[in-house]
């Protein structure tokens, strides 16, 4: 139980995002916070009632509805109502009480005085707001230009001391693998030594290796901030024309060290640098040095805080472009198509939203001219294609769904077969197939043979209420990650024990429920938010819901893509596993709040069939 003793501001303070709350800057809010207590049965508040305020949990337990059916469960700590207090006053969904429950009530008009005043709670509040539907914004700016010092910089620091040996120096960077080493006099940057300084004024000279470093270093070095940008690093080095740049704080500490090389790798990691070069790359082993940038990329777009959309588009398009360049060099090397074709692909490639971690998924549609005399040439091409890809970063589709597979290579009366029959008898594989095809995007060849397909096929499926009945419960196999205890259920074993899925039990539900909103309601855009946006627009789901599973999408995104980013910056190989006890209270709580929006939609599409 909760210690009800103590005086009702020092209760609220002991829940985050309370703790960051001055008291003392607000000693009138003691006497506005209210005790609620609520017997077992009760309805503390019901969707669409106007809200008082903010309730925080202190005992019991909660239970969150829609339309009847329990969707998560709230406990001590949990906070109620902020969403519907921030968008309209009124909630969202109801609040059922499952165990008798103390609760504190923060006002509203207190509530919304406190994240005004406080950062902290502003901060915390913040991803709760709900957001405008805008259009994604570029990316391509990304690199020295926004990037600061201290996102590049390299923080595990060697140093010596100026009496210290030539010899001894030396040693040292060769046992680290390291070409500077920085000159320190107790807490103060006396001076760097670099291998150019080791060469020049040692071995060039023919002096002993018994010199101290004194001799040798650059002293009291130019220093930068971590504050300042990649551009401004660059800049300072060329006119100087340094090889590295101590980097120090506004109280003149040494947090870290950037050097020319990691400039450059930054300014080569940009979507339009690295483009410009797949599209000129003599062969599949020239763009997979191309692409070993990407995981550069990653962080830097994420650094910069572009929106996860943006992001994955980005990420996206160097694939379409590596994929163009590729079938390029395969008519090079086999000759002109016998007859036309298009190269599509699906999964996340098709709805523009790769990371950092992707296969490959395409396949091809062939023009009906298609004779097997043909069948070899194609056989080649993606053979060579789906290699290629494989080589560059793209492994292959571990359900072998790709164009080398006889099966995703026909002609177009093949295809519109394979979609006829999967809406006609939407067995378990028809849905799986239909989910990953109704995906498809034509990335290079006679776009026609694709767009024709796509509308016939959208008109068949939103008339066949049994194929849209299928799918519906195909996308709601996915459940977001909600559990009894604080709110997030872990997996609990193997591998990743302990951990949150962020790819299939976060955002694959939201790219389900956009595929269902396409199809019931014809839209013809293959990106998830797109697709959710549009549905909004056409009625399809509330302006209100869209808005939500929209920002749900973008912080799981978020999330997964920091994540990702924060795993390449430790040397880790990037992956969708999230430890939820290794970030912020905050982001597990949003976290939260975005996979209960996803089960509210679930269930409201789920109720309706």
């Amino acid at each position: 139980m909760a210690d009800l003793s103590s005086p009702l501001l020092d209760r609220l303070t002991r829940f985050p995002p309370f703790t960051h709350l001055p008291v003392k800057d607000h000693p009138e809010l003691a006497a506005l916070i209210e005790e609620v207590h609520v017997s077992e049965g009760e309805t503390l508040f019901a969707k669409g009632a106007p809200l008082r305020g903010i309730y925080v949990i202190e005992s019991g337990a909660v239970d969150i509805c829609s339309d009847g059916d329990v969707i998560s469960h709230r406990g001590p700590g949990d906070l109620m109502g902020e969403r519907g207090l921030l968008r309209d006053g009124r909630a969202m969904l109801t609040a059922r009480i499952a165990q008798p429950s103390d609760l504190l009530l923060v006002p509203a008009e207190s509530f919304f005085d406190l994240t005004e005043a406080v950062p902290e709670i502003g901060e915390w509040f913040g991803r709760s707001k709900p957001s405008s539907p805008e259009p994604e914004e570029g990316a391509d700016a990304v690199g020295l230009m926004s990037i600061q010092v201290g996102d590049i910089m390299v923080r595990d620091l060697k140093h010596c001391s100026a009496g210290d040996s030539v010899r001894d120096v030396a040693a040292m960077m060769r046992a680290h693998t390291i070409s500077s080493v920085l000159v320190m006099e107790g807490d103060t940057l006396a001076g760097i030594v670099t291998v150019h300084d080791l060469v020049n004024k040692v071995l060039a000279e023919g002096l002993g290796r018994d010199l101290t470093i004194a001799e040798v270093m650059t002293p009291t070095p130019t220093t930068i901030a971590p504050e300042a940008l990649g551009l401004d690093a660059m800049i300072t080095i060329a006119e100087g024309r340094f090889n590295h740049l101590p980097v120090a704080n506004s109280a003149g500490k040494l947090v870290g060290l950037v050097g020319r090389s990691d400039l450059f790798r930054q300014q080569n990691a940009t979507a339009s640098y690295m483009g410009s070069e797949l599209v000129t790359a003599a062969d599949s082993a020239a763009m997979a040095k191309v692409m070993a940038r990407l995981p550069d990329l990653l962080s830097n777009l994420t650094a910069a805080g572009v929106r996860p959309s943006a992001i994955s588009r980005r990420i996206t398009d160097l694939t379409d472009a590596a994929t163009r360049r590729l079938l390029v060099l395969a008519h090079e090397k086999f000759g002109p198509a016998p007859v036309p074709y298009v190269w599509a692909a699906c999964g996340s490639q098709g709805r523009h939203e790769q990371t950092g971690v992707s296969d490959q998924d395409n396949c091809l549609i062939i023009d009906d001219a298609m004779t097997p005399e043909h069948a070899a040439f194609f056989e080649d091409m993606a053979r060579f294609v789906c290699d290629g890809l494989n080589e560059i970063g793209y492994v292959y589709c571990p359900g072998d769904m790709m164009a080398t597979n006889l099966r995703w290579r026909q002609p177009r009366k093949v295809w519109r077969g394979y979609f006829a029959n999967w809406i006609a008898e939407p067995d378990e594989e028809a849905q799986m197939l239909a989910s990953v095809m109704f995906d498809l995007r034509p990335i290079a060849g006679e776009a026609e043979l694709f767009s024709g397909l796509q509308k016939e096929t959208l008109a068949l499926a939103k008339e066949n209420s049994i194929f849209v009945r299928h799918m519906i419960g195909n996308s709601l196999k996915h459940a977001p990650p909600l559990g009894l205890f604080r709110g997030l259920a872990l997996i609990r074993s193997g591998e990743h024990k302990n951990r949150i899925d962020l790819k299939h039990a976060g955002v694959v539900p939201i790219t389900d429920l956009g595929r269902v909103y396409a199809l019931k309601g014809g839209i013809t855009a293959l990106n998830t938010p797109t697709r959710i946006r549009e549905a909004g627009q056409a009625g399809i789901i509330s302006d209100v819901g869209a808005r939500d599973l929209l920002d749900a999408y973008d912080f799981i995104a978020e999330t997964r893509l920091n994540h990702q980013a924060a795993q390449i910056a430790g040397g880790e190989k990037p992956d969708n596993f999230l430890d939820p006890a290794g970030v912020w209270v905050r982001v597990r709580n949003h976290l939260r709040d975005a996979f209960l929006v996803v089960k509210t939609m679930q269930s409201a599409l789920g109720s309706l069939f």
